[in-house]
């Protein structure tokens, strides 16, 4: 089962993948964009985190096995990441043309609060998160997780990049929305 939950993992990563430069096209164009500090600032964990969950050659300790190798935690590492998936997708689907990679303000942007959004304020991140995490509950080492909570981080600086934002563009409408909707975690975060 090993062998085919990692496949399972990687065609969720590659659904993924494919799902967003598909969709990418068509976006509207960017009326403001944040500073390159700011971009810094949350892509550096991001990629220090996306690193230790996929380079499957560190040493030791970082190889540690903390999840066992078992038929079950794999298996509910598959989950994890194809709900992540599933997420990801529906909220970018939502998202349409405001959705851009950086944090950024489009032109005739709209502030979604349906889909997915009426549940988290950040649900791509929610999805991606999930997908990291049933990546390192299947894969179970030492990286992987500490690569899980550093990409935590990184998702956070940038959702907070975001919030402050998107109160900046919609004064009226966004603090309503930020104090009833959770940022990643339905009723929880």
């Amino acid at each position: 089962m090993a062998t085919i939950a990692n496949q399972l993992i990687i065609a969720c990563w590659l659904g993924f993948l494919g799902y967003w430069v598909f969709s990418a096209r068509g976006g509207k164009p960017t009326a403001e964009r944040q500073s390159w500090l700011s971009i810094v600032a949350h892509r550096v964990p991001t990629l220090l985190g996306g690193a230790l969950l996929w380079c499957p050659k560190l040493p030791y300790p970082l190889n540690l096995a903390l999840t066992p190798h078992t038929d079950l935690p794999r298996a509910f590492g598959v989950l994890v990441c194809a709900l992540g998936l599933a997420v990801a997708i529906w909220s970018r689907h939502t998202l349409a043309g405001n959705w851009s990679s950086e944090v950024t303000f489009k032109q005739g942007h709209e502030l979604i609060q349906t889909g997915p959004y009426q549940y988290v304020r950040h649900p791509i991140y929610t999805g991606i998160l999930l997908m990291c995490l049933g990546t390192a509950i299947e894969v179970g080492q030492l990286r992987c997780w500490l690569g899980f909570l550093i990409l935590c981080l990184g998702f956070w600086l940038k959702l907070k990049q975001e919030d402050a934002l998107m109160a900046r563009h919609f004064p009226n409408d966004y603090p309503a929305y930020r104090a009833r909707v959770k940022a990643l975690v339905p009723f929880v975060i």
